[in-house]
This record gives C-alpha cells, structure tokens and sequence, in this order.
C-alpha cells in the first residue's frame, strides 16, 4: 500500500481562525485529521478525523469539540445504507450523499471530485450538515455549478438557503480559496 501524506492549512476570512489538516491518501483509503481554532460561538477547538473510500466517499467522521464549558463529541457513521449520528440510526438523513461539516472547507471536496467537469454543469445533493459550533447533525441541500477547470459556485438550497460563494479549486478538488469563509495559506 502505497500512501502520500501532506499538511494543509486553511484561514478564516471572515472572522479570526485557523485549520491544519493532515491528509493521507492511499490505494486503499483517504485519512485525514485536523485541528480547527475558531472564535465563532465564544471560540472552541474543534478536532475532526475523516476516513473515506478510495474515491472520497465518507465513511465516517468524528468530531471533538472543547469550548470553556466542556468537551463534546459527535460520531456520524454510514452504515447500511443510510447515517448514524453517535451509534443511532438518523432516517431523517437517509438519502444524504455526504457530510458538510460547517468550519472546514476539506469536506467540499467530496462533491466537487464528482461535479461534472464542463462549465455550466452542476452536481446537486443532500448533505448531512454538521454545526460545528452547535454539535448538531440536520440534512441540508445544496448545488456546486462548474464556472470553470478550477473554480465552482456553491449554492446553498437548504439550511442556508440564499447563500452563495465562488470557489476556486487545485487540480484535486481541494479548496484554494472559498469566498466569504476560506484561504489556504502555505505552511512554514
């Protein structure tokens, strides 16, 4: 099993944070794990682990959060079908292709990687949303359509519904910059 892992930090433009990513990507499966520091909700820590298929599928994701209140934990796991959140089958999430989780621009990726490539085409799909600040898992829509090779709008059709944001994108589908939230700044 061959694997090549590599570290990826994003900003936050529209309010002060930070995410280092470690992302290892295999023949056999996509890892990744990463610390967030966000001064959304008061400010917390947000730790998030990623396991996914060979082709970016999720399999599941963990998430930790430490706030000055306390820690909180939240395991959202596709299982038979269909999602469950912390070892309970959600049917409200069924149907849902992917989780969204709000403070990380890396979980774009997976319906980016499947978003036609031709401008003027879109990939719409209902996401498991997940509110990193509120720890709270609810199925949302949403629509990227293809401006170009490198670049997407987001279009919210769901729990945001209204909200819009240009993506720009690298060669692998991983996010550059997404307007309004995101920048990937080069590490030391």
């Amino acid at each position: 099993m061959r694997s090549m892992t590599e570290i990826l930090f994003w900003q936050r433009t529209d309010m002060p944070g930070m995410e280092r990513l470690v992302l290892t990507v295999s023949t056999d499966a996509v890892l990744a794990g990463s610390t967030v520091i966000c001064m959304e909700a008061g400010g917390f820590r947000l730790d998030h682990r990623w396991r996914l298929t060979p082709d970016w599928r999720v399999l599941s994701l963990s998430v930790d959060r430490w706030r000055l209140d306390g820690h909180e934990r939240l395991q959202l796991e596709r299982r038979d079908g269909g999602w469950c959140v912390d070892g309970m089958r959600r049917s409200d999430l069924d149907g849902a292709e992917e989780p969204d989780l709000s403070v990380t621009p890396f979980c774009n990726s997976f319906p980016i990687r499947r978003t036609p490539q031709r401008a003027g085409e879109s990939l719409t799909l209902d996401t498991c949303f997940v509110d990193g600040a509120a720890m709270t898992v609810a199925r949302s829509r949403q629509r990227y359509d293809r401006l170009g090779p490198d670049r997407l709008r987001y279009v919210d059709l769901g729990l945001s519904a209204g909200f819009e944001a240009d993506l720009e994108v690298d060669g692998r589908g991983l996010i550059l910059r997404y307007q309004h939230l995101f920048e990937r700044i080069a590490g030391a």
